[in-house]
């Protein structure tokens, strides 16, 4: 099937000089995972041990020999196809290809490897041509919730909460470019010296950040957060204990009346994963638009636009911003609008969409406290450039934020919807909160992870039940908050 390539010439190719012809084979859905990968590492994450051996046997004992070898077969393997054949095979029949050609050369050359080993160097040379090199084990895995590839040799993952050092390395920091381009080169950006940041998505929807030299000083850092295969439902965050099952009602009843929803938190308290929990609710005949910088929610109605931000070319021209996305959906009549994450002057777009007709508008941002989060809106929208009064941009939030849900992250790693608060208006000139469902922290068990509960505020009849009357969810509204209200059941209890 392949024929002798003959314009590498004498040269010793890296993995760097094939990414660009191959780029283009579409990812596989689901990663290849070795069973033995998973479970030997799961055993070592129980045991809490400072390096996470990510990988099989002869990956934690990688040294100079081990990369030699596979340099050496590399470079044979280069020599003996033809990319631009290969670049038209499908995933699978592309690996098996190279399998195969691997292992004539590893007899050829007479290379003396047991079968195992033999298995992982075949492995590890078809994601280096065809997958993500040295991440593959790790994205392949779906207990983990971040990678953060700190240089070459040293790779940190998060499991749980807790953040381990992991044995996954690369070759040297010219392999962790190449990985690094060939992730954002899927969805048409670039990155390397002229422009060394860049934010992009794997296709499954995995947020990927990348800082590359000089600005990142001791090679590329390279930050993957990645999504699970199987979408989190409200249901599974009740399992996980993030929310209660009468707060889940609550949140359930939001998304159903069309109530406007700003979700805030800090970094991976869980804004995006509830947001995609959120809009489960919406019916099915609505018209969704989403604007992301990277598109990463994942929704699961029929009649979704997705738009995504565009970073300027070399020239510095042809920037489409969050604004110029939120500006051009509102010329196609959507029913809801869907911002990712509110982080700068688009915060007035958005507002201004939910006062003017897009009820069930969704939308989050960093803040550490509801109030913090309204805040922030206003010092966004001033940042902006708009000379408006205070007041007049406080009165234009009251009349379009109709709840704020707080999501945060604990310090033993689990992560909690804490608030859901209502915006009740202005008193003056400041604006009147309402908490209606809140999580106390009762204090932390024998294995340190804290313990609390869910409770309701006592507030049975919060400002959106008139919304919750009109779509007949009402009963349901005021049946979850009275269940809810731990006070009065141990005062029926006592």
């Amino acid at each position: 099937m392949f024929g002798k390539r003959t314009s590498f010439g004498g040269n010793t190719p890296g993995v760097a000089e094939v990414a660009r012809p191959i780029a283009s084979p579409a990812r596989p859905a689901e990663p290849v995972r070795r069973a033995s990968d998973s479970d030997s590492a799961a055993a070592r994450l129980r045991n809490n041990d400072e390096v996470v051996d990510v990988r099989s046997p002869v990956d934690a004992q990688r040294d100079k020999d081990y990369f030699a070898t596979k340099s050496a077969i590399f470079n044979a393997l280069i020599d003996s196809i033809d990319l631009s054949q290969l670049a038209t095979m499908d995933q699978d029949a592309a690996r098996e290809e190279i399998r195969d050609i691997v292992a004539e050369i590893i007899a050829l050359k007479s290379i003396i490897m047991s079968i195992s080993e033999q298995e992982d160097l075949l492995e590890d040379i078809c994601n280096d041509v065809l997958g993500y090199g040295p991440l593959e084990p790790l994205l392949a895995r779906d207990d983990i919730s971040d990678i953060m590839v700190n240089g070459s040799q040293k790779c940190y993952i998060e499991v749980a909460g807790r953040v381990k050092l992991t044995n996954v390395r690369f070759r040297d920091d010219a392999h962790l470019m190449n990985v690094c381009q060939r992730i954002v080169s899927q969805v048409g950006r670039r990155v390397d010296e002229s422009s060394p940041i860049c934010d992009a998505r794997l296709p499954d929807g995995s947020r990927v950040n990348v800082i590359a030299p000089p600005l990142a000083i001791d090679g590329a850092a390279l930050t993957i957060r990645k999504f699970k295969k199987d979408k989190l439902t409200l249901q599974q965050l009740v399992k996980y204990g993030s929310i209660s099952p009468e707060g889940a009602e609550v949140l359930r009843i939001l998304g159903r009346v069309r109530a406007n929803v700003l979700i805030s938190g800090g970094t991976g308290s869980g804004k995006t994963t509830l947001l995609n929990c959120m809009t489960a609710f919406i019916e099915k005949d609505e018209r969704v638009i989403t604007c992301e910088d990277s598109a990463e929610l994942q929704l699961q109605q029929p009649h979704v636009v997705r738009l995504e931000t565009r970073p300027p070319n070399l020239e510095g021209e042809g920037e489409i911003t969050m604004r110029d996305l939120i500006k051009n959906c509102l010329r196609m009549r959507p029913e809801r609008i869907i911002v990712g994450e509110v982080r700068g002057p688009e915060s007035f777009d958005l507002l201004q969409a939910m006062n003017t007709g897009h009820d069930g508008s969704l939308g989050t941002l960093h803040a550490n406290s509801p109030r913090e989060a309204l805040s922030r809106l206003e010092s966004m929208i001033t940042m902006g450039g708009y000379a408006l009064p205070s007041r007049t941009i406080r009165e234009m939030i009251c009349s379009s934020i109709d709840v704020v849900v707080q999501a945060a992250r604990l310090r033993d790693g689990s992560r909690r919807i804490t608030h859901i608060t209502e915006v009740l208006g202005m008193e003056g000139d400041v604006i009147v909160t309402q908490d209606v469902f809140l999580y106390d922290i009762m204090g932390e068990d024998s294995s340190g992870m804290l313990m609390g509960r869910h409770r309701s505020t006592g507030i049975t009849k919060p400002q959106f039940t008139e919304r919750a009357k009109y779509f007949n969810e009402e009963a349901n509204l005021v049946e979850a908050l009275e269940k809810s209200n731990t006070e009065h059941r141990e005062l029926l209890d006592s």
